[in-house]
This record gives C-alpha cells, sequence and structure tokens, in this order.
C-alpha cells in the first residue's frame, strides 16, 4: 500500500490509493471524535474543514491571566509579607536559637556578708512544636510526667491537678503559630530524686525538657531583711507583655523589694547558642554561640549585725507590751546611707522565691498585721511632737520668736468654748524654745503655729512650706518600690475634700504633729538627718556599690544632696540644743546611759479615740560629731516612753560593739 500522488487530491495525505490488494474507494472513518479532522473523500477530493471562532481566545487569554495575576499576588504576600513568619517555621523545625540564662547577681551588705545566694533548680517546660501530633502518643507523655511529678502524699490528687494544668496550658497554644516553639511552662523547683527521674527519660519524651536553672535563697537570720530584699518570681503574663524579647515565659524577675528595684542590673544579659535539633526537638549539635554576662553584683549601705539587732530588740520589746507592729530606720547622717530597715512583722520570702501555694499566699495576706507591709516607706502616721523641731526652725527662720521667746505653759490653752491641753497636768511654767523641744511643751507650738491673743503664729501656709522644705508631702526618693508620700493638709483641701473650713484648731493640732498631718518613719528619719549634720537634706539610698560578677568594681554612688542651706546655722544650733535637752533634762533621759552624748526627740501620736496612740522616738548620735540617726515607731505603743528604751539598747550596742 502507498500514497497516491494525484494532482487534484495531493492536498489530501489520509486518501489511500490500493495497490496489488485492491482497491478501497470512497474509504473513511466512522464519525466519532475524529470527524471534525477527517472527511471523506468524494467528488474531485474537495475539503470541507469548520471554521474556528477567534473572538473566544480573549475570553480565554483573560481567564489566564486573571488565574496568574492570583497566583503571583499569593505568591508575593507568602514570600515578602509572611516570609519572616514562614522562614522561622520552616527553620525551628531544624535550627533553633536556644537562650543561655545568666547568673543572676548576688546582695551583700556593706560588709559584704551575702544577703542572697543562688541555688540549684530543676525546671520542666514543654516545646508545643515537638509534642507529638497524635493525641494518644501526647496522652502518654503528660501521663508519665505527672506519676513522677506527683508527690507519695498527695497521690493522685495532686496528679490530676498537675494533669489538668498540663492540659490547659497546652489548650491555649496554636501549633501553627511562633508561639509553638516558645517553652512552655509546667513545673520548678523538682526535687531532685523527681528530677533524676526525668533526666533519664527525657531523651524519650519529645518536647519535654528538664532545664538545671537557679532560685534565690534569702538570709534567714534577719527575717526583717525581706522588706529589703523582696523576693523573685517566675514572671507573669502582663510582665511578659510589658518587657517583650527580654525575658521567657519560663524566666524569674524581681517582684518587690531591691530585686524589683535593681532588677536590670541584677539579671544579668542572656547569651544564645543556635542549635541543630533533631525530630524529638532534642539537642544533635552546636552550630555558634554567644556567651551570657552575668549579672551585676550589689554591695548595700545596709549594716546586716545592725539589722539583726534592732529586729532582735524589737522583737524583745513588742512581745513583753503584747505588741505586733513597729519600724526602725537607721542613716548615715552624713550620706543618706540606710544603715537599717526593720519593719514588723515579717514574712518569708524564701516561700515566695520557691513558689508560694495560693493556701499559703491566702494564709498571710488575711493576717490582720499585714507582713507584706512595709511600714517604714509605706506606712503614714501622725507625727506627733517629733515635728516640733521642725516647727521651731520654722520660728526662728521667719523670724516669729528669737531663742530668748518665752510663753507661760499652765497646762493648756482655751479658744471659745474648746482647750487645747499640754500633755503634763498644770503645764511646764515659763518655757523658751529649747526647753518647749527638750519637754515637748505644746503650749508653746500652739503659739508659734496658730498665735493667741496678741501673738501672731506662724500660719498654717508657712508651716507648710517648712514642712515641705524638711521633704515632708513626698517621697524621699529612696531606691525601693513601694514608697509613699505621707499628706500635708491645707484650707483648700479641707475646704474641697471635707467641705469645712480651716479652723484655729485646724492650726494647733498641725503644730504638734496631730489632725491630718502623716509622714512615714523614713521621712522622719530624714529630716532628723538635716539637724544632726547642720543643714543638708540627703536622699535616702540602700545601694552603695556596684560589682561585676567577679566583685570588681564597676560604680560607687556619690551622696546626693537634694537641698542644702535653706536654714541659718545658728538657728540650726539653737534646735540641736534643745533635742540635746531632751535627753539631758527632757522626755528622753534614760538615754543619758548611753556610751556617747545622743540628741533625740520623742513623741506620742493620737490616731484613734478608741485604741492607743502611737509611740515615737527619733535622734542621732554622736551629738557633736553623728554617725548614725535612728526613728523608732511603734504602732499602738501608747506614751513615747515605749520607744525611748528600744532607742537606749540599740545605741549602747552600737557604739560599744
Amino acid at each position: 500500500m502507498k500514497f497516491r500522488k494525484d494532482s487534484k487530491k495531493a492536498n489530501n495525505p489520509f486518501v489511500i490509493q490500493s495497490g496489488k490488494m485492491g482497491q478501497l474507494h470512497n474509504f473513511s472513518f466512522r464519525k466519532s471524535w475524529t470527524e471534525d479532522s477527517f472527511n471523506k473523500d468524494v467528488g474531485d477530493g474537495e475539503m470541507v474543514g469548520r471554521t474556528f471562532d477567534l473572538r473566544k481566545t480573549n475570553l480565554i487569554g483573560a481567564l489566564v491571566l486573571f488565574f496568574l495575576l492570583i497566583l503571583l499576588g499569593r505568591t508575593a504576600w507568602l514570600q515578602v509579607v509572611e516570609g519572616d513568619y514562614y522562614y522561622s517555621m520552616a527553620e525551628g523545625n531544624r535550627v533553633r536559637i536556644q537562650r543561655l540564662e545568666p547568673k543572676r547577681g548576688v546582695i551583700y551588705d556593706r560588709n559584704l556578708n551575702p544577703l542572697v545566694i543562688n541555688k540549684a533548680n530543676w525546671l520542666l517546660y514543654f516545646v508545643p512544636i515537638d509534642l507529638p501530633s497524635e493525641t494518644q502518643e501526647k496522652e502518654k507523655i503528660i501521663l508519665r510526667i505527672s506519676e513522677i511529678l506527683a508527690s507519695d502524699e498527695e497521690g493522685a490528687l495532686n496528679q490530676e491537678m498537675i494533669l489538668k494544668n498540663i492540659n490547659e496550658s497546652l489548650a491555649k497554644i496554636e501549633l501553627d503559630s511562633l508561639e509553638a516553639y516558645q517553652p512552655l511552662f509546667i513545673v520548678d523547683n523538682i526535687p531532685y530524686n523527681k528530677a533524676m527521674q526525668l533526666y533519664l527519660i527525657e531523651a524519650q519524651l519529645p518536647g519535654v525538657v528538664l532545664a538545671n536553672r537557679t532560685r534565690r535563697e534569702y538570709n534567714v537570720y534577719a527575717k526583717s531583711l525581706s522588706h529589703v530584699l523582696g523576693y523573685t518570681g517566675k514572671i507573669n503574663e502582663d510582665e511578659l507583655s510589658k518587657f517583650g524579647e527580654e525575658y521567657l515565659p519560663i524566666d524569674y524577675i524581681g517582684k518587690t523589694g531591691i530585686e524589683y528595684f535593681w532588677e536590670n542590673e541584677l539579671k544579668g544579659v542572656s547569651g544564645k547558642k543556635h542549635i541543630e535539633v533533631d525530630a524529638f526537638g532534642k539537642e544533635k549539635k552546636i552550630i555558634s554561640q554567644i556567651k551570657s554576662e552575668d549579672g551585676h553584683n550589689l554591695v548595700l549601705a545596709l549594716d546586716l549585725e545592725l539589722q539583726k539587732k534592732i529586729e532582735e530588740v524589737l522583737n524583745s520589746y513588742l512581745k513583753r507590751l503584747n505588741l505586733t507592729k513597729a519600724a526602725v530606720v537607721a542613716l548615715n547622717p552624713n550620706n543618706g546611707e540606710v544603715l537599717a530597715v526593720v519593719s514588723l512583722p515579717a514574712y518569708n520570702n524564701n516561700a515566695f522565691a520557691r513558689g508560694i501555694t495560693s493556701e499559703e499566699y491566702r494564709e498571710v495576706l488575711e493576717q490582720e498585721d499585714k507582713p507584706l507591709f512595709n511600714r517604714a516607706i509605706s506606712g503614714e502616721y501622725p507625727s506627733g511632737s517629733t515635728i516640733k523641731p521642725v516647727m521651731a526652725v520654722a520660728g526662728l527662720s521667719e523670724g516669729v520668736i528669737s531663742e530668748w521667746t518665752s510663753f507661760r505653759s499652765v497646762g493648756g490653752i482655751s479658744i471659745g468654748q474648746w482647750f487645747f491641753p499640754d500633755w503634763k497636768a498644770g503645764g511646764h511654767g515659763v518655757t523658751s524654745v529649747r526647753k518647749a523641744i527638750a519637754e515637748s511643751v505644746n503650749t508653746f507650738f500652739y503659739y508659734l503655729g496658730g498665735g493667741y491673743e496678741d501673738f501672731i503664729g506662724l500660719g498654717v501656709n508657712t508651716m507648710v512650706k517648712y514642712f515641705k522644705l524638711f521633704g515632708l508631702g513626698e517621697q524621699t526618693g529612696i531606691d525601693l518600690a513601694g514608697e509613699v508620700d505621707g499628706f500635708l493638709p491645707s484650707k483648700e483641701w479641707k475646704e474641697k475634700v471635707k467641705g469645712e473650713r480651716w479652723y484655729i484648731g485646724d492650726t494647733y493640732h498641725l503644730a504638734i504633729g496631730q489632725g491630718d498631718l502623716l509622714v512615714t518613719p523614713l521621712q522622719v528619719a530624714n529630716f532628723t538627718a538635716i539637724f544632726a549634720n547642720g543643714g543638708k537634706l540627703y536622699r535616702p539610698h540602700l545601694i552603695k556599690e556596684v560589682l561585676s560578677g567577679q566583685d570588681r568594681l564597676i560604680q560607687e554612688f556619690q551622696p546626693e544632696i537634694v537641698r542644702q542651706d535653706f536654714i541659718d546655722s545658728y538657728n540650726m544650733q539653737i534646735v540641736r540644743q534643745g533635742m540635746r535637752q531632751t535627753v539631758t533634762s527632757g522626755s528622753a533621759q534614760s538615754l543619758q546611759a548611753v556610751p556617747v552624748a545622743v540628741a533625740g526627740k520623742t513623741g506620742t501620736a493620737q490616731w484613734s479615740s478608741k485604741k492607743d496612740p502611737h509611740s515615737w522616738f527619733t535622734g542621732f548620735a554622736p551629738y557633736d560629731n553623728p554617725e548614725i540617726v535612728i526613728t523608732i515607731l511603734v504602732e499602738e505603743g501608747g506614751e513615747s516612753t515605749v520607744a525611748v528604751p528600744i532607742a537606749r539598747e540599740v545605741f549602747t550596742w552600737y557604739f560599744s560593739r
């Protein structure tokens, strides 16, 4: 068989010429899907074809272009906008960045006695993305871990709680998010024996990580240090959101006290380790590494032995008097260094550092005496007569009185139907400024503050002016969180808040530290230091030095003078003499037993018609060359004679050791 060459039918190659096998005329394919392409050989071989509508190509082209643009747009979105996200997701399956925890800085007292140390802490966390995707396998892992962690005493109840907590935590994580690569905290402070059990099986548990971190242990010999040092605890969601990338969900952070205020110095700088992981999320090899930088060590101005002694003496007197609440502040008047801060009752900050239970925390909160409350810097009390040295120097500075001005104290003064008493029945007789301070003569300060008959006193506005100069009504600026301002009343405040006008009785009460005036023990200690050093108001501070992790000096804190030379030195000396007479012939004569000369001021602060007044003492020693200021407040202690013996015992110990 061969193709026939025919001039008329040459254009139809599918017409077949017969050979020896015979002729096949008029051959054609049967009608089917081929009939549009092949036609019968008819007549003279004319070909009939089907015409295609070229207008349809435009529509097809538009559709193809439309879908192509969608594809390109989606590709651009995934690569440009979401590129980093998916790159991180992909790399996270193979390469991880593991953070290297720095060693938290330690805290020393002024003599380099450690007040806190770092102890080993076993911590367990999950990496959700590495956990098995099969629910059954995941549940096996969780069940195995809960069996190990459940204590023998708690039994199944503890295990049930552990299972519940783990499942609730995992339920919040979306596995297609970067959050799934973040550590999910499970439990810390794991006992050593349980940690070893977990360690032996950790390699076979995908997504489970046992880490050896550190936790804080605080000096247990001075429980009152809890208010100074504070404590660290596991970071919460609010803190994590606030501090961003600096912390992970398994980190610890300063919660209160020095730990909180100096967090940036103590925490150090984290290192990084790029690692390649296997299918279980376990480390295969280290790709690169950046070392961590340990936190800075802090040296406090605080004297541990003095802190312990004050706490010991205070506890002894409180127990004897059946009282529970008190505060003591000791300062160096020459530079503002805080030598001791004691607030009782105190609390066990080690319980918080290890992870306090909800039951333990509730028990602490429900205690009537509020042991978490730092009375030294956060407690606001009427100053009582401790304000009288400030009143005296204000009167001398304004020329309202001189050192020779005298008033007769006959037991009090009367204004209409109101009587304002002295504390001594029958009065103190003729009284000048030194005697008024020494014997705490109310009548003298009634005259000085509000005037009487034809004598014009300072008036409320001038009194408040000098209170502010001595640092009242505002924070001192100590490097501890939680300090309050205290309160200075005014005519405008009373009219606005109480809807009452200011009476002369309000001025009299303010002049002797009663009424609406509120101060903190730290503020009283700080203005007492002004009289001790001759006229300088320092910012009190706890931090003395910042050291490196290897105890090399980085920074030494210099005294910060807030205000100076705002009181004439001679007027200051007159008031100092009155404070010395408080000890030699006034209301604190028992302090003559101290080995050095002491000057000071007692105070009794009324605050309730149903409860005993607060007892105050504030003073300094030695008188001629002061080294220390001590301020004591005993809540509901009654007369000032309660605070004075405490001061005597502390001063005696301090100058005899």
